[in-house]
């Protein structure tokens, strides 16, 4: 049976590793723009671009 100091320094360290990855995902979850956002500014397809405003 391990000793109770290395059951306690391994489950610091899966706490701490799970813990980096739930913030990693986390900050994934909607780090870019859908395709739909992304190109919402440039107008229906096969139509023109609509002109810019603040011209």
């Amino acid at each position: 049976m391990a000793s109770f100091t290395a059951t306690t320094k391994r489950k610091r360290a899966r706490r701490h590793k799970n813990s980096g990855q739930d913030r990693k995902k986390q900050q994934g979850q909607r780090s870019t723009l859908s395709a739909a956002e992304l190109f919402a500014g440039c107008g229906e397809p096969g139509k023109p671009a609509p002109s810019d405003a603040s011209n």
